[in-house]
């Protein structure tokens, strides 16, 4: 078994306010590592500097936060504050994230997503360690920045990639790789890419998981989320290398007709059964261990809704996330 087992915080209905139980609950059940996301919910951040407060003892990662949202000096700055507050126990995320996020939300300009994500891994390891960063870079250039509060120990900082140029660049330049949207089988089609002898790189996942035994809702909820991601271009084409053109071509037409309830019939079941794992809980842990098989030393579980976790009923809740850990 991953001597690592995470869990995408935070969760949703609950307020971020009463996490302090659910981060206990989490570590009492196993679980070694809370990870989060952004994108228009919390940001990066603020969850992990509250769980470092809480649960001293869990490690900590952002899965991702984007590369062009913040300019490179506030990204050192706020990953070096969380690295200060959780010596050894943070990991820094960083990707491109997508248009949406960075254009449409933050006003940003989404261009040369490949090279953006080059220039802020290159710009963050030297200003992590506390030197003097005074270059230009292609994307951007940096005049004299140097962080007054250099974290002890730096981050080891994680490169999120989908296709060969980004994964061969996790490889090349970071501390680990971050891969979201595939299944288990696909994690050898994407580690073929990745070839390193680094003793220490991770390689992290982020894996859909719907904790229920009701197919029909999983499987309902798997289709939406399927048709929201796999229609970005970053996606779609990361789904044609995998081999899924075929499977998914019905769904892209559909979409870009604009007939939204045609594309999501076009999802077969097995796409869906392959990218999102749902069943028990014991179901649900095996399937992600599955991942760990294939070489994932970081699996992150995002949790879908279900009934339970919808509820608002706080013990059950917890109890669920009980049984989705392995103690």
């Amino acid at each position: 078994m991953s001597t690592r087992w995470g869990m995408t915080v935070p969760l949703a209905g609950i307020p971020l306010s009463e996490h302090a139980e659910v981060y206990r609950t989490l570590a009492d059940a196993g679980f070694t590592d809370l990870w989060t996301s952004e994108v228009a919910g919390s940001d990066a951040f603020t969850p992990l500097t509250l769980a470092a407060a809480w649960t001293p003892g869990l490690r900590l990662g952002t899965a991702v936060a984007p590369v062009f949202t913040r300019g490179p000096g506030l990204l050192a700055m706020t990953a070096a504050a969380l690295a200060e507050t959780a010596p050894g126990r943070f990991q820094l995320g960083i990707g491109a994230s997508s248009p949406v996020v960075v254009g449409d939300w933050n006003a940003a300009e989404f261009t040369e997503p490949f090279q953006r994500s080059r220039d802020m891994l290159r710009f963050l390891r030297p200003a992590l360690a506390g030197e003097l960063v005074d270059r230009q870079f292609e994307t951007f250039s940096v005049r004299r920045f140097r962080l007054e509060r250099p974290p002890s120990v730096p981050p080891q900082v994680l490169l999120a990639a989908l296709r060969p140029g980004m994964l061969r660049l996790a490889a090349a330049e970071a501390d680990g790789v971050i891969l979201n949207w595939l299944s288990a089988k696909d994690v050898h089609t994407a580690l073929a890419e990745v070839k390193t002898d680094k003793p220490d790189f991770d390689v992290a996942a982020r894996i859909f998981v719907c904790p229920t035994d009701d197919a029909e809702h999983a499987r309902r909820l798997g289709r939406r989320m399927i048709a929201a991601y796999l229609t970005v271009p970053a996606y779609a084409a990361f789904h044609r290398w995998l081999g899924r053109e075929e499977v998914l071509t019905p769904m892209w037409q559909a979409w870009s007709s604009g007939d939204r309830k045609g594309a999501l019939a076009a999802i077969p079941d097995k796409v869906v059964d392959e990218l999102t794992v749902h069943g028990s809980p014991a179901e649900c842990r095996a399937r992600v261990e599955a991942y760990v098989k294939a070489g994932v030393t970081v699996p992150a579980m995002a949790l879908l809704p279900t009934p339970t976790l919808d509820s608002g009923d706080t013990p059950a809740i917890l109890e669920l996330l009980a049984a989705l850990g392995r103690s």
